[in-house]
């Protein structure tokens, strides 16, 4: 029998605060195992494999991201819609940093319902812009390029010069507004 209160949910918020604790690299059966208080083989009932729970914690992380990106938009169009997707992804990699480093970054057709709900988020801000289909889709990878790109260097360090990020990001995202296609 499982443990009570273990549940795949469990294994994955107790993966999620070992990554938040100390990085992606953390997460090991045993070590997931040990912070739930329970033998590792006991973790089997619950995910098939370490694979398996990187899977579950990615899918956790697009969730995130989906909610909170959903949240800033709601009510908003246009720019504003715009601004706020890329503000509130922006600001969950740096509330989370190791968490977002978790989240794989290829194709994975076990995140595919979880990544459409990120992807909804953003066309329907797109479709603000009268971009529909391919259209879209290029102008989705754009800008998620650019906020994953901005927000993964920031979260590692990578902007040494002393200019504010702040007011970098402010750049980026009006640059992104204004060139973004619209059409009637």
């Amino acid at each position: 029998m499982p443990r009570a209160g273990l549940t795949p949910d469990t294994v994955i918020d107790h993966a999620v605060r070992l990554i938040d604790a100390a990085g992606p690299e953390a997460v090991t059966l045993a070590a997931v195992a040990a912070r739930a208080g329970v033998a590792t083989p006991s973790l089997y009932k619950h995910v098939g494999s370490l694979a398996q729970l990187r899977t579950l914690v990615s899918a956790r992380v697009l969730e995130e991201v989906a909610q909170r990106t959903g949240r800033a938009v709601q009510g908003r169009s246009g720019d504003a819609a715009l601004a706020a997707f890329l503000h509130a992804y922006r600001s969950y990699v740096r509330d989370h940093p190791h968490r977002y480093a978790a989240l794989r970054q290829q194709p994975d057709p076990a995140l595919e319902s979880a990544a459409g709900r990120l992807l909804d988020v953003l066309l329907a801000v797109l479709y603000g812009f009268g971009l529909h289909g391919s259209d879209a889709i290029h102008a989705a990878r754009c800008l998620r390029s650019a906020a994953h790109g901005f927000a993964v260097l920031e979260a590692s360090g990578g902007f040494g010069l002393p200019e504010d990020l702040d007011a970098s990001y402010a750049v980026l995202v009006q640059t992104l507004t204004t060139g973004l296609p619209r059409t009637p």
